[in-house]
Protein backbone atom coordinates (compact mmCIF):
# COMPACT_ATOMS: atom_id res chain seq x y z
CA UNK A 1 0.00 0.00 0.00
CA UNK A 2 1.35 3.45 -0.94
CA UNK A 3 -0.06 6.99 -0.93
CA UNK A 4 -2.32 6.03 -3.82
CA UNK A 5 -3.95 3.05 -2.12
CA UNK A 6 -3.41 -0.41 -3.57
CA UNK A 7 0.04 -0.92 -5.11
CA UNK A 8 -0.38 -1.05 -8.91
CA UNK A 9 0.63 -4.36 -10.48
CA UNK A 10 1.74 -4.43 -14.11
CA UNK A 11 3.22 -6.93 -16.51
CA UNK A 12 6.52 -5.91 -18.13
CA UNK A 13 7.98 -7.31 -21.32
CA UNK A 14 10.81 -5.84 -23.40
CA UNK A 15 11.57 -6.23 -27.09
CA UNK A 16 14.63 -5.89 -29.30
CA UNK A 17 15.56 -7.18 -32.75
CA UNK A 18 17.57 -10.39 -32.99
CA UNK A 19 20.56 -8.64 -34.59
CA UNK A 20 20.84 -5.99 -31.85
CA UNK A 21 23.33 -6.93 -29.11
CA UNK A 22 21.31 -8.94 -26.57
CA UNK A 23 23.12 -7.54 -23.54
CA UNK A 24 22.29 -3.98 -24.60
CA UNK A 25 18.55 -4.75 -24.89
CA UNK A 26 18.57 -6.52 -21.52
CA UNK A 27 20.34 -3.65 -19.77
CA UNK A 28 17.93 -1.06 -21.19
CA UNK A 29 14.89 -3.08 -20.12
CA UNK A 30 16.31 -3.86 -16.68
CA UNK A 31 17.08 -0.19 -16.08
CA UNK A 32 13.53 0.87 -17.07
CA UNK A 33 11.94 -1.84 -14.90
CA UNK A 34 14.05 -0.87 -11.90
CA UNK A 35 13.00 2.79 -12.16
CA UNK A 36 9.35 1.79 -12.29
CA UNK A 37 9.66 -0.51 -9.28
CA UNK A 38 11.40 2.25 -7.34
CA UNK A 39 8.44 4.50 -8.23
CA UNK A 40 6.02 2.07 -6.55
CA UNK A 41 4.94 -0.40 -9.24
CA UNK A 42 4.86 -4.14 -8.65
CA UNK A 43 6.05 -5.75 -11.90
CA UNK A 44 5.47 -9.21 -13.31
CA UNK A 45 8.57 -9.46 -15.53
CA UNK A 46 9.78 -11.71 -18.28
CA UNK A 47 13.05 -11.61 -20.25
CA UNK A 48 13.17 -9.47 -23.40
CA UNK A 49 11.82 -10.95 -26.61
CA UNK A 50 13.58 -11.02 -29.99
CA UNK A 51 12.18 -11.92 -33.40
CA UNK A 52 13.66 -15.41 -33.67
CA UNK A 53 12.27 -17.13 -36.75
CA UNK A 54 10.51 -19.91 -34.85
CA UNK A 55 8.82 -17.49 -32.46
CA UNK A 56 10.08 -19.37 -29.41
CA UNK A 57 10.96 -16.14 -27.54
CA UNK A 58 7.47 -14.73 -27.98
CA UNK A 59 5.80 -17.98 -26.90
CA UNK A 60 8.04 -18.21 -23.85
CA UNK A 61 7.30 -14.63 -22.74
CA UNK A 62 3.54 -14.96 -23.23
CA UNK A 63 3.46 -18.16 -21.18
CA UNK A 64 5.52 -16.64 -18.36
CA UNK A 65 3.37 -13.53 -18.16
CA UNK A 66 0.18 -15.60 -18.14
CA UNK A 67 1.22 -17.36 -14.92
CA UNK A 68 0.39 -14.28 -12.82
CA UNK A 69 -2.39 -11.73 -12.87
CA UNK A 70 -1.76 -8.01 -13.38
CA UNK A 71 -3.82 -4.94 -14.24
CA UNK A 72 -1.81 -3.41 -17.12
CA UNK A 73 0.90 -4.57 -19.50
CA UNK A 74 3.97 -2.43 -20.21
CA UNK A 75 5.21 -3.19 -23.73
CA UNK A 76 8.78 -1.88 -23.53
CA UNK A 77 10.38 -1.35 -26.94
CA UNK A 78 14.15 -1.16 -26.41
CA UNK A 79 15.06 -1.18 -30.09
CA UNK A 80 13.75 -1.97 -33.53
CA UNK A 81 11.52 -5.05 -33.52
CA UNK A 82 9.33 -6.47 -36.30
CA UNK A 83 5.74 -5.99 -35.17
CA UNK A 84 4.70 -9.63 -35.49
CA UNK A 85 6.95 -10.58 -32.58
CA UNK A 86 5.23 -8.04 -30.33
CA UNK A 87 1.71 -9.05 -31.29
CA UNK A 88 2.61 -12.70 -30.74
CA UNK A 89 3.10 -11.83 -27.08
CA UNK A 90 0.50 -9.19 -26.34
CA UNK A 91 -2.49 -10.65 -28.20
CA UNK A 92 -3.16 -13.01 -25.29
CA UNK A 93 -3.60 -9.97 -23.01
CA UNK A 94 -5.70 -7.81 -25.32
CA UNK A 95 -8.36 -7.41 -22.62
CA UNK A 96 -5.89 -5.48 -20.43
CA UNK A 97 -4.85 -1.82 -20.70
CA UNK A 98 -1.34 -1.43 -22.08
CA UNK A 99 1.48 1.08 -22.28
CA UNK A 100 3.41 1.14 -25.53
CA UNK A 101 6.73 2.42 -24.21
CA UNK A 102 9.65 3.45 -26.41
CA UNK A 103 13.05 3.84 -24.77
CA UNK A 104 15.92 5.98 -26.04
CA UNK A 105 19.63 5.71 -26.77
CA UNK A 106 22.63 7.04 -24.87
CA UNK A 107 25.45 9.47 -25.36
CA UNK A 108 28.85 7.81 -25.69
CA UNK A 109 31.76 10.24 -25.89
CA UNK A 110 30.99 12.49 -28.84
CA UNK A 111 28.38 10.24 -30.45
CA UNK A 112 24.80 9.24 -29.63
CA UNK A 113 24.14 5.49 -29.80
CA UNK A 114 20.56 4.44 -30.64
CA UNK A 115 18.86 1.10 -31.18
CA UNK A 116 16.00 2.69 -33.18
CA UNK A 117 13.50 2.32 -30.35
CA UNK A 118 10.99 4.67 -31.95
CA UNK A 119 11.18 2.84 -35.26
CA UNK A 120 9.72 -0.05 -33.29
CA UNK A 121 7.02 1.97 -31.52
CA UNK A 122 5.91 3.93 -34.58
CA UNK A 123 5.49 0.66 -36.50
CA UNK A 124 3.21 -0.54 -33.72
CA UNK A 125 1.10 2.44 -32.66
CA UNK A 126 -1.43 2.56 -35.50
CA UNK A 127 -1.85 -1.21 -35.86
CA UNK A 128 -2.52 -1.45 -32.12
CA UNK A 129 -5.08 1.34 -32.42
CA UNK A 130 -6.72 -0.26 -35.46
CA UNK A 131 -6.90 -3.63 -33.69
CA UNK A 132 -8.76 -2.12 -30.74
CA UNK A 133 -6.08 -2.28 -28.08
CA UNK A 134 -6.56 0.07 -25.11
CA UNK A 135 -3.18 1.66 -24.62
CA UNK A 136 -1.18 4.76 -23.83
CA UNK A 137 1.72 5.66 -26.09
CA UNK A 138 4.73 6.89 -24.12
CA UNK A 139 8.15 7.67 -25.57
CA UNK A 140 11.46 8.73 -24.07
CA UNK A 141 12.70 11.77 -25.94
CA UNK A 142 16.23 11.91 -27.35
CA UNK A 143 18.56 10.91 -24.50
CA UNK A 144 16.01 11.93 -21.84
CA UNK A 145 14.98 10.18 -18.64
CA UNK A 146 12.18 7.63 -18.52
CA UNK A 147 8.81 9.46 -18.04
CA UNK A 148 8.08 7.49 -14.90
CA UNK A 149 5.11 9.54 -13.66
CA UNK A 150 3.19 9.14 -16.91
CA UNK A 151 3.60 5.37 -16.68
CA UNK A 152 2.79 4.99 -12.99
CA UNK A 153 -0.26 7.26 -13.31
CA UNK A 154 -1.64 5.03 -16.05
CA UNK A 155 -0.94 1.89 -14.03
CA UNK A 156 -2.78 3.35 -11.03
CA UNK A 157 -5.74 3.99 -13.31
CA UNK A 158 -5.56 0.40 -14.57
CA UNK A 159 -5.63 -0.93 -11.01
CA UNK A 160 -8.59 1.34 -10.24
CA UNK A 161 -10.41 0.10 -13.35
CA UNK A 162 -9.85 -3.52 -12.32
CA UNK A 163 -11.16 -2.87 -8.81
CA UNK A 164 -14.21 -1.03 -10.14
CA UNK A 165 -15.22 -4.07 -12.18
CA UNK A 166 -15.71 -6.08 -8.98
CA UNK A 167 -16.79 -3.33 -6.57
CA UNK A 168 -20.09 -3.36 -4.69
CA UNK A 169 -22.11 -0.49 -3.20
CA UNK A 170 -24.62 -1.10 -0.42
CA UNK A 171 -27.76 1.01 -0.83
CA UNK A 172 -30.19 1.20 2.11
CA UNK A 173 -33.59 2.42 0.97
CA UNK A 174 -34.36 4.01 -2.39
CA UNK A 175 -34.62 7.49 -3.91
CA UNK A 176 -34.50 9.64 -0.80
CA UNK A 177 -36.64 12.82 -1.11
CA UNK A 178 -37.76 11.60 -4.58
CA UNK A 179 -34.59 13.10 -6.09
CA UNK A 180 -33.81 12.50 -9.76
CA UNK A 181 -30.08 13.13 -9.91
CA UNK A 182 -29.26 10.33 -7.48
CA UNK A 183 -30.72 7.52 -9.62
CA UNK A 184 -28.72 5.11 -11.76
CA UNK A 185 -29.08 2.71 -14.68
CA UNK A 186 -27.83 -0.69 -13.57
CA UNK A 187 -27.08 -2.07 -17.03
CA UNK A 188 -25.02 0.84 -18.37
CA UNK A 189 -23.25 1.23 -15.01
CA UNK A 190 -22.18 -2.41 -15.04
CA UNK A 191 -21.21 -2.28 -18.69
CA UNK A 192 -19.15 0.92 -18.59
CA UNK A 193 -17.82 1.45 -15.06
CA UNK A 194 -18.34 -1.89 -13.36
CA UNK A 195 -19.77 -1.57 -9.82
CA UNK A 196 -22.82 -3.47 -8.64
CA UNK A 197 -25.35 -1.66 -6.43
CA UNK A 198 -26.82 -4.04 -3.85
CA UNK A 199 -30.00 -2.85 -2.14
CA UNK A 200 -31.19 -3.52 1.39
CA UNK A 201 -34.22 -2.24 3.28
CA UNK A 202 -34.04 0.18 6.18
CA UNK A 203 -35.93 -2.50 8.09
CA UNK A 204 -32.82 -4.70 7.90
CA UNK A 205 -30.80 -1.96 9.60
CA UNK A 206 -33.52 -1.47 12.25
CA UNK A 207 -33.54 -5.20 13.00
CA UNK A 208 -29.76 -5.19 13.41
CA UNK A 209 -30.01 -2.14 15.68
CA UNK A 210 -32.56 -3.92 17.87
CA UNK A 211 -30.31 -6.98 18.06
CA UNK A 212 -27.23 -5.01 19.20
CA UNK A 213 -25.82 -6.27 22.48
CA UNK A 214 -25.99 -3.88 25.44
CA UNK A 215 -22.35 -4.53 26.38
CA UNK A 216 -21.09 -3.74 22.88
CA UNK A 217 -23.18 -0.57 22.68
CA UNK A 218 -21.99 0.67 26.09
CA UNK A 219 -18.37 0.02 25.12
CA UNK A 220 -18.74 2.08 21.92
CA UNK A 221 -20.51 4.90 23.77
CA UNK A 222 -17.55 5.17 26.14
CA UNK A 223 -15.12 5.21 23.21
CA UNK A 224 -16.82 8.05 21.35
CA UNK A 225 -16.99 10.14 24.51
CA UNK A 226 -13.21 9.85 24.74
CA UNK A 227 -12.52 10.11 21.00
CA UNK A 228 -14.60 13.16 20.06
CA UNK A 229 -14.81 16.65 21.50
CA UNK A 230 -18.43 17.54 22.31
CA UNK A 231 -19.46 21.20 22.17
CA UNK A 232 -22.07 20.36 24.80
CA UNK A 233 -23.14 17.25 26.63
CA UNK A 234 -25.05 14.90 24.31
CA UNK A 235 -28.24 13.14 25.30
CA UNK A 236 -27.88 9.46 26.17
CA UNK A 237 -30.48 8.41 23.61
CA UNK A 238 -28.68 10.24 20.77
CA UNK A 239 -25.42 8.46 21.62
CA UNK A 240 -27.05 5.03 21.86
CA UNK A 241 -28.99 5.48 18.59
CA UNK A 242 -25.82 6.59 16.79
CA UNK A 243 -23.80 3.64 18.06
CA UNK A 244 -26.53 1.11 17.26
CA UNK A 245 -26.97 2.44 13.72
CA UNK A 246 -23.23 2.43 13.12
CA UNK A 247 -22.96 -1.18 14.28
CA UNK A 248 -25.90 -2.15 12.05
CA UNK A 249 -24.44 -0.51 8.94
CA UNK A 250 -21.01 -1.95 9.65
CA UNK A 251 -22.41 -5.47 9.90
CA UNK A 252 -24.47 -5.05 6.74
CA UNK A 253 -21.64 -3.74 4.55
CA UNK A 254 -19.23 -6.37 5.86
CA UNK A 255 -21.80 -9.09 5.22
CA UNK A 256 -22.28 -7.85 1.65
CA UNK A 257 -18.51 -7.18 1.17
CA UNK A 258 -19.30 -3.66 -0.04
CA UNK A 259 -16.82 -0.78 -0.36
CA UNK A 260 -19.29 2.12 -0.43
CA UNK A 261 -22.57 2.87 1.30
CA UNK A 262 -25.49 5.24 0.73
CA UNK A 263 -28.85 5.46 2.46
CA UNK A 264 -32.25 7.13 2.67
CA UNK A 265 -31.50 10.02 5.00
CA UNK A 266 -34.29 12.61 5.18
CA UNK A 267 -37.22 10.36 4.18
CA UNK A 268 -35.59 7.33 5.77
CA UNK A 269 -33.61 7.34 8.99
CA UNK A 270 -34.64 10.83 10.11
CA UNK A 271 -38.33 10.44 9.29
CA UNK A 272 -38.86 6.76 10.19
CA UNK A 273 -36.38 6.27 13.02
CA UNK A 274 -36.69 9.77 14.45
CA UNK A 275 -33.04 10.79 14.73
CA UNK A 276 -30.28 12.21 12.54
CA UNK A 277 -27.65 9.66 11.44
CA UNK A 278 -24.66 12.05 11.42
CA UNK A 279 -23.12 10.58 14.58
CA UNK A 280 -23.47 7.05 13.27
CA UNK A 281 -21.78 7.97 9.98
CA UNK A 282 -18.95 9.79 11.77
CA UNK A 283 -18.36 6.70 13.90
CA UNK A 284 -18.58 4.42 10.86
CA UNK A 285 -15.71 6.34 9.26
CA UNK A 286 -13.69 5.98 12.46
CA UNK A 287 -14.27 2.23 12.45
CA UNK A 288 -13.97 1.35 8.73
CA UNK A 289 -12.40 2.45 5.44
CA UNK A 290 -15.74 2.48 3.61
CA UNK A 291 -16.81 5.51 1.55
CA UNK A 292 -20.26 6.95 2.26
CA UNK A 293 -22.66 9.52 0.86
CA UNK A 294 -26.27 10.19 1.99
CA UNK A 295 -29.57 10.44 0.11
CA UNK A 296 -29.30 7.24 -1.97
CA UNK A 297 -26.75 8.95 -4.18
CA UNK A 298 -25.81 6.11 -6.51
CA UNK A 299 -23.40 7.89 -8.86
CA UNK A 300 -22.00 9.87 -5.95
CA UNK A 301 -20.98 6.54 -4.42
CA UNK A 302 -19.51 5.37 -7.74
CA UNK A 303 -17.52 8.61 -7.96
CA UNK A 304 -16.22 7.94 -4.46
CA UNK A 305 -14.97 4.51 -5.52
CA UNK A 306 -13.25 6.00 -8.56
CA UNK A 307 -11.41 8.52 -6.38
CA UNK A 308 -10.71 6.04 -3.60
CA UNK A 309 -9.24 3.42 -5.93
CA UNK A 310 -7.07 6.03 -7.67
CA UNK A 311 -5.76 7.76 -4.55
CA UNK A 312 -6.35 5.62 -1.47
CA UNK A 313 -8.21 8.56 0.11
CA UNK A 314 -11.63 8.23 1.73
CA UNK A 315 -13.25 10.40 -1.00
CA UNK A 316 -15.61 12.47 1.16
CA UNK A 317 -18.68 14.22 -0.20
CA UNK A 318 -19.42 17.96 -0.05
CA UNK A 319 -22.48 19.95 -1.11
CA UNK A 320 -22.68 23.29 -2.89
CA UNK A 321 -24.15 26.05 -0.69
CA UNK A 322 -23.12 29.14 -2.64
CA UNK A 323 -21.16 30.00 -5.77
CA UNK A 324 -18.69 32.88 -5.67
CA UNK A 325 -16.75 34.82 -8.29
CA UNK A 326 -13.79 32.56 -7.63
CA UNK A 327 -15.45 29.23 -6.96
CA UNK A 328 -17.88 27.85 -4.41
CA UNK A 329 -18.74 27.58 -0.73
CA UNK A 330 -19.03 23.84 -0.08
CA UNK A 331 -20.03 22.06 3.10
CA UNK A 332 -22.10 19.29 4.65
CA UNK A 333 -25.10 19.40 7.00
CA UNK A 334 -24.23 16.22 8.84
CA UNK A 335 -20.86 14.46 8.96
CA UNK A 336 -17.34 14.28 7.56
CA UNK A 337 -14.76 11.46 7.86
CA UNK A 338 -12.03 12.11 10.40
CA UNK A 339 -9.49 11.66 7.58
CA UNK A 340 -10.30 15.13 6.22
CA UNK A 341 -10.66 16.81 9.64
CA UNK A 342 -8.05 19.35 10.70
CA UNK A 343 -7.53 18.47 14.37
CA UNK A 344 -9.96 16.63 16.63
CA UNK A 345 -13.46 15.64 15.55
CA UNK A 346 -15.95 18.22 16.93
CA UNK A 347 -19.50 17.09 17.68
CA UNK A 348 -22.45 19.34 18.49
CA UNK A 349 -25.70 17.74 19.70
CA UNK A 350 -28.45 19.71 17.94
CA UNK A 351 -31.55 19.40 15.77
CA UNK A 352 -32.75 20.69 12.40
CA UNK A 353 -36.38 21.56 11.72
CA UNK A 354 -38.73 18.81 12.92
CA UNK A 355 -36.05 16.13 13.15
CA UNK A 356 -34.97 14.81 16.54
CA UNK A 357 -31.61 15.48 18.13
CA UNK A 358 -28.58 14.18 16.31
CA UNK A 359 -24.83 14.37 16.79
CA UNK A 360 -23.86 16.94 14.18
CA UNK A 361 -20.23 16.83 13.10
CA UNK A 362 -18.96 20.44 13.07
CA UNK A 363 -15.26 19.73 12.56
CA UNK A 364 -12.83 22.04 10.80
CA UNK A 365 -11.70 20.67 7.43
CA UNK A 366 -8.21 20.37 6.00
CA UNK A 367 -7.19 22.91 3.38
CA UNK A 368 -4.79 22.80 0.43
CA UNK A 369 -4.70 21.76 -3.22
CA UNK A 370 -7.73 19.64 -4.01
CA UNK A 371 -9.95 18.20 -6.74
CA UNK A 372 -13.74 17.93 -6.81
CA UNK A 373 -15.51 15.67 -9.28
CA UNK A 374 -18.81 14.02 -10.08
CA UNK A 375 -19.90 11.23 -12.42
CA UNK A 376 -23.07 11.74 -14.45
CA UNK A 377 -25.02 9.63 -16.95
CA UNK A 378 -27.32 10.38 -19.87
CA UNK A 379 -28.54 7.82 -22.38
CA UNK A 380 -26.09 5.22 -21.13
CA UNK A 381 -23.10 7.54 -21.68
CA UNK A 382 -21.03 8.62 -18.68
CA UNK A 383 -19.33 11.96 -18.05
CA UNK A 384 -17.02 13.02 -15.22
CA UNK A 385 -17.14 16.70 -14.28
CA UNK A 386 -13.82 17.72 -12.73
CA UNK A 387 -12.36 20.88 -11.22
CA UNK A 388 -9.08 21.38 -9.40
CA UNK A 389 -8.44 24.29 -7.09
CA UNK A 390 -7.39 25.49 -3.68
CA UNK A 391 -9.47 24.58 -0.63
CA UNK A 392 -9.29 27.38 1.94
CA UNK A 393 -10.95 28.10 5.28
CA UNK A 394 -14.37 29.66 4.59
CA UNK A 395 -15.75 32.85 6.15
CA UNK A 396 -18.17 32.52 9.08
CA UNK A 397 -21.49 31.17 7.75
CA UNK A 398 -24.52 29.18 8.85
CA UNK A 399 -27.48 27.35 7.35
CA UNK A 400 -30.94 28.58 8.37
CA UNK A 401 -33.12 26.09 10.22
CA UNK A 402 -30.76 24.74 12.87
CA UNK A 403 -31.72 25.09 16.51
CA UNK A 404 -30.04 28.17 17.99
CA UNK A 405 -27.21 28.79 18.40
CA UNK A 406 -26.79 27.74 14.78
CA UNK A 407 -23.66 25.66 14.15
CA UNK A 408 -20.86 26.51 11.72
CA UNK A 409 -21.10 23.51 9.42
CA UNK A 410 -17.97 21.74 8.15
CA UNK A 411 -17.04 23.54 4.97
CA UNK A 412 -14.45 24.89 2.59
CA UNK A 413 -14.24 27.77 0.19
CA UNK A 414 -13.06 26.11 -2.98
CA UNK A 415 -11.20 28.44 -5.34
CA UNK A 416 -11.41 27.04 -8.86
CA UNK A 417 -8.43 26.72 -11.18
CA UNK A 418 -10.80 27.09 -14.14
CA UNK A 419 -13.70 29.26 -15.28
CA UNK A 420 -16.44 29.47 -12.63
CA UNK A 421 -19.33 30.16 -15.02
CA UNK A 422 -18.31 27.29 -17.29
CA UNK A 423 -18.30 24.98 -14.28
CA UNK A 424 -21.70 26.21 -13.09
CA UNK A 425 -23.28 25.55 -16.47
CA UNK A 426 -22.09 21.92 -16.37
CA UNK A 427 -22.81 21.12 -12.70
CA UNK A 428 -24.32 17.65 -12.26
CA UNK A 429 -25.52 17.35 -8.67
CA UNK A 430 -25.65 18.89 -5.22
CA UNK A 431 -23.03 16.31 -4.15
CA UNK A 432 -19.43 16.42 -5.41
CA UNK A 433 -16.58 14.23 -4.21
CA UNK A 434 -13.38 15.83 -2.90
CA UNK A 435 -9.84 14.53 -2.66
CA UNK A 436 -6.67 16.37 -1.75
CA UNK A 437 -4.18 16.92 -4.55
CA UNK A 438 -4.62 17.36 -8.28
CA UNK A 439 -5.77 14.04 -9.81
CA UNK A 440 -6.87 15.28 -13.22
CA UNK A 441 -4.24 13.18 -15.02
CA UNK A 442 -5.29 10.02 -13.21
CA UNK A 443 -8.96 10.68 -13.99
CA UNK A 444 -8.13 11.36 -17.65
CA UNK A 445 -6.25 8.06 -17.94
CA UNK A 446 -9.09 6.15 -16.31
CA UNK A 447 -11.68 7.85 -18.53
CA UNK A 448 -9.75 6.90 -21.66
CA UNK A 449 -9.31 3.37 -20.37
CA UNK A 450 -12.92 2.49 -19.52
CA UNK A 451 -14.86 4.84 -21.75
CA UNK A 452 -16.28 7.91 -20.10
CA UNK A 453 -15.81 11.59 -20.97
CA UNK A 454 -14.07 14.23 -18.87
CA UNK A 455 -15.39 17.81 -18.80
Amino acid sequence: MNNYGEKPKAGFVGFGEVNTPRDLIEKKCESAAQLLEEAGLELVKTSPVSDDQEGREAARAAAELARQDFDALIVCIAGWIPSWAVFSVIDRFKNKPMILLGLTGRQEDSRFITTADQAGTTALRKPMEDMGYRFKYVVCRFGAQLPVESITTYCRAATAAARLRNAKICMAGYRDMRLYGTLYDAVSLKKTIGPEVEHCDLLELKQLMDAAGEEEVDSQVKKVKQRWHFKKEPGKEALINSVKLCLAIKRKVMERKCEAFSYADVDGIKKLMGFAPAGAMTLLHDETEISTVPENDSLGAVTQLVVKFLTGQVAAYLEFYEFTDQGALMGVPDYVPSEIVDGQVEIMPTSFGDFGEGLLNVSRLKTGKATVCRLGQAGGKYTMHVMSGEAVTPPAWEEAGWAPPAPQLPGLEFLFDGDVEEFIQSVMSQHYIICYGDIRKELADLADMIGFKII
